[in-house]
Order: structure tokens, then C-alpha cells, then sequence
């Protein structure tokens, strides 16, 4: 059987310890500065040590208190941490879904509020993500990440094609369009393949030659898609991102050539979390957005 002080007291001392002071401790745990001290005498007595001084109105660790200080702050702080996450696990119930910033609004909102209702803990992170750590449930990346012991499952391929402003494509021939319109994209860190306009070029019209030192760069292809929307240019758009735009008639598709992308896009899951509540039913709605594109 373990042999334990008793957890009132071992947070009056805590409290008075990192405060400096019973006054202080009293206020932050709501009860009066004499009950703090008598926690305090409580757990002097447990431990036979003396573990204050006092210094005119603040208390002072002994060398005693400062060893049960060093031992029980980890321990108070590890007990904390267990309580929010057990509590809030109980209280919510809800799936931890951890999405690529790239899919998160144009692609993956969509789809859940297509779903049935599910009450979720959206997270937007770049590769790669604990899962262990972080409770993670579901995870939908791009499939150059590696997730080994994992279930994995592909979604969708995506592909990028010339995209530009509705006004912009009036008489708009991409063959002659000047270097300075081309809308270029940095991927990031998520996506092992970059596709380019050299690329896309070498592929549909080999005889064109890209200077990518003129024109806009952006940082994203969401980016990439605002700047085309807006007039800037003309942008290798991700065909997933710009359904919304496209249906509403905000952009407009200038060649129907595209350049597929280098992998999938995935969900990933424990294999021990497959049967939680609502996993199986986003994952397949998930699956059916991306059958559809």
C-alpha cells in the first residue's frame, strides 16, 4: 500500500511555496491564510521536518521544503495534466481530426458539413503530427508523409490547371501570355512533388519557355488561387481547392490541360481507434468527397 501525505496538504504547500506566501496561497486555493498554515503544520508533521522559516510576511523554503518542493511540483503538474485529459475526454467525446493546412478549408470543411452532424476537434498542422501524443484520431495528409503501423487509406489525386479570373480569360491564349502574369507557387514542406509552370509548359506546349524570376510568387496554392481570383495573374490552380470558386463563377478554368500532383491525398487512423464513434462514418464521407472530384 503506497504511503501518501494527504493531497490538501501537499497543495497548500505547493501554492505557498511558488507563491511565497500563505496570503497568496490562501487567495489562489479560496480558502483563509490560517487553514493554508495548518495544511502546512499538517505536512511538517507527516514528514517530521520543518519545511517554512518565516521572513516578515513571507515564508521561506527550508532545505527540507525545498526537496519535497522539487519532488511533488512534477508530480501535482503530471496529476493535472492526467485530470484535463480525462475530464475533457468525457466531457466531449468528440473525434481529434488533424487536417494539412492546404485542405483545411477549401476542401476538408466542405465535406464535414456536408456529413452528418459529428462533433470534432479540428487541428491544422503540418507534417508530421504525434499521434500518440497528441490524441490524434484522424489524420488527412499528403501522401508523401510517412505513418507506418498505421491504416492508411488514399483519397483523392489532385491535379493543377491554368485558373484565372473570369474578366482575365476574355481572349486570353496561355501560349502567349506574358512571363510577368504567371502566378507561381511555393508548395511548402507538405508536398514532395512541385508542380510548375516550366512543367506544365514541358508537358502541353514544349515549345514554351517559362522565366520564373518574373511574375507573382505566393507563398501557398490557396494563395495562388486568391491571386488569380483578384485579377493578379493567371495561377496553376489545385482543382480540390477551387470547386468553390469555380461553381460560383470567380474563376474560371483558361486550359483544361492539367498536371496531376505527385501522390494522394490520405486519411490515416490507429488501427485500435478503427471502431471509435463517428471515425468509420467521417472517413467515408471523406472517401466519397474525393470518388466524386
Amino acid at each position: 500500500m503506497l504511503k501518501l501525505p494527504p493531497l490538501n496538504a501537499l497543495k497548500s504547500f505547493e501554492s505557498a511555496a511558488r507563491t511565497g506566501s500563505y496570503v497568496a496561497a490562501a487567495a489562489e486555493l479560496n480558502v483563509s491564510p490560517a487553514a493554508v498554515s495548518q495544511q502546512v503544520r499538517n505536512l511538517e508533521t507527516f514528514f517530521r521536518r520543518k519545511l517554512f522559516t518565516r521572513l516578515n510576511n513571507r515564508v521561506v523554503l527550508t532545505d527540507a521544503g525545498e526537496a519535497v518542493q522539487a519532488g511533488i511540483t512534477p508530480a501535482l503538474e503530471d496529476i493535472a495534466t492526467l485530470t484535463r485529459r480525462v475530464l475533457a475526454a468525457s466531457a466531449r467525446g468528440r473525434l481529434v481530426v488533424s487536417v494539412i493546412p492546404s485542405l483545411a478549408e477549401c476542401w476538408f470543411m466542405p465535406v464535414l458539413a456536408e456529413a452528418s452532424p459529428l462533433a470534432i476537434d479540428l487541428r491544422i498542422e503540418n507534417d508530421p503530427v504525434d499521434f500518440a501524443g497528441s490524441e490524434i484520431d484522424l489524420r488527412v495528409f499528403y501522401g508523401s508523409a510517412s505513418y507506418p503501423g498505421l491504416q492508411v487509406a488514399p483519397l483523392f489525386r489532385d491535379a493543377v490547371l491554368p485558373m484565372c479570373s473570369p474578366a482575365m480569360a476574355q481572349g486570353l491564349t496561355i501560349l502567349t501570355l506574358p512571363d510577368e502574369m504567371l502566378i507561381h507557387t511555393s508548395w511548402g514542406q507538405d508536398f514532395a512533388s512541385h508542380p510548375s509552370w516550366d512543367e506544365w509548359f514541358g508537358r502541353h506546349h514544349p515549345g514554351r519557355r517559362v522565366d520564373p524570376s518574373k511574375g507573382h510568387r505566393v507563398g501557398s496554392s490557396q494563395l495562388a488561387l486568391d491571386f488569380a481570383r483578384r485579377g493578379l495573374g493567371v495561377a496553376l490552380g489545385q482543382r480540390a481547392l477551387a470547386q468553390e470558386a469555380l461553381r460560383k463563377g470567380e474563376l474560371v478554368v483558361a486550359d483544361a490541360a492539367s498536371l496531376p500532383l505527385g501522390h494522394d491525398y490520405c486519411a490515416a487512423w490507429p488501427r485500435a481507434k478503427a471502431r471509435k464513434p463517428g471515425l468509420v462514418q467521417l472517413t467515408d464521407s471523406l472517401r466519397s468527397a474525393g470518388s466524386r472530384r
